[in-house]
């Protein structure tokens, strides 16, 4: 094809998905769909779930591998949308619909480029990898398609960063926090109040600032999000529970942040997962000085990704914004698509 055909293809691709709800843990025609076109341009599609995935047709294990990565499922549109989020609509350069910049752009555009480099000499093995589950972290996702992959050496998740290395971003931990206490009339001085023998800890988990900041990342963040306490009015409660949202750097793993918080704490505490560790790449990896030579930045992002779940070097790089994720009337710019395939194939 002409190097525009490509980006022509990646949007018309983009178009059929935008038109086909795959809100996570619901991604099967979606999926169905990326499968049937990738089998149409003789990519020999693989399908774990609704993870689908190829292997280039001239694989050699004395190379390094590099996998292309982007997820297929969106979240559920929100309420203000003044378009219909699963009618794509192009308007000037514009691309609207639900998952078309999170991560629709990139998953089409890293597609696109894998197929511009079949039949090219390359220094690389090339996977190619269509996600399912991103967006809730699901057990059906990335996890389970990983073991079936040959042995990845750095990978390249297509998430919006405007086409700017982002080489960490942090972790994720979320934990349930109960204060006891014991009940009693409220009008009376009885019981031991809940609430307040959590006021000490939300005060800590407020102002404790973690020793070690990243310059890439900042600090880790916590932020207690959600609280639950009390029956009815003149009942002093028994318990209180809250939820902390623990956003970590890639200096700290989940585990020794949860261990500071419990020692500090008289809280009962749980973390749900420490599965959603922080990541990064060292900058002089030779993807990474190659896009720097392009005049690209490398930065840290705020944002979870797949990325948490990779046991090998990795970094996000794709078109769009991540503010435009998660948003009404969510678009991609066709300009966008067009440069990250152009991007993606210097730096391969």
């Amino acid at each position: 094809m002409k190097y525009k055909d490509y980006t022509y293809e990646a949007v018309e691709l983009l178009k059929r998905l935008i038109a086909t709800p795959s809100v996570s843990r619901d991604e099967s025609r979606a999926a169905d769909i990326i499968e049937e076109y990738m089998a149409s341009r003789s990519l020999s599609p693989r399908r774990e779930a609704n993870n689908v995935f190829s292997v280039c047709d001239d694989y050699d294990e004395r190379k390094p591998t590099l996998l292309l990565n982007a997820h297929i499922d969106t979240v559920k549109p929100v309420a203000t949308w003044t378009k219909n989020p699963f009618a794509p609509v192009v308007e000037g350069d514009r691309l609207y619909g639900l998952g078309s910049n999170d991560c629709g752009g990139g998953l089409t555009a890293l597609l696109q480029t894998y197929i511009a480099l079949k039949g090219r000499d390359r220094a690389w093995n090339v996977v190619y990898l269509a996600s399912a589950e991103e967006e809730v972290s699901g057990s059906d996702g990335i996890a389970r398609v990983l073991p079936l992959l040959p042995k990845i050496d750095v990978a390249v998740v297509g998430e919006p960063t405007e086409m700017q290395p982002a080489i960490a971003e942090k972790g994720l931990m979320v934990i349930d926090g109960t204060a006891h206490g014991r009940s009693g009339h409220a009008a009376r001085n009885e019981g031991v109040n809940a609430i307040y023998e959590a006021l000490d800890d939300l005060t800590w988990l407020r102002d404790y600032r973690f020793e070690h900041v990243s310059e890439l990342l900042g600090p880790v963040k916590m932020s207690v999000t959600m609280i639950n306490a009390g029956t009815q009015h003149n009942v002093v409660p028994d318990t209180c529970r809250f939820v902390i949202d623990v956003r970590t750097n890639e200096l700290y793993t989940n585990e020794e942040v949860f261990d500071i918080i419990k020692k500090h704490v008289n809280s009962e505490v749980k973390a749900r997962s420490f599965r959603l560790n922080s990541s990064r790449i060292d900058p002089g990896h030779p993807l990474i000085c190659r896009l720097t030579a392009m005049g690209l930045r490398p930065f840290g992002s705020p944002t979870l990704s797949d990325q948490a779940l990779m046991p090998f070097p990795s970094f996000k790089l794709g078109p769009g914004k991540s503010s435009r994720s998660h948003s009404a009337d969510e678009f991609i710019c066709i300009n966008e698509i067009d440069n990250a395939i152009d991007t993606y194939l210097q730096m391969i």
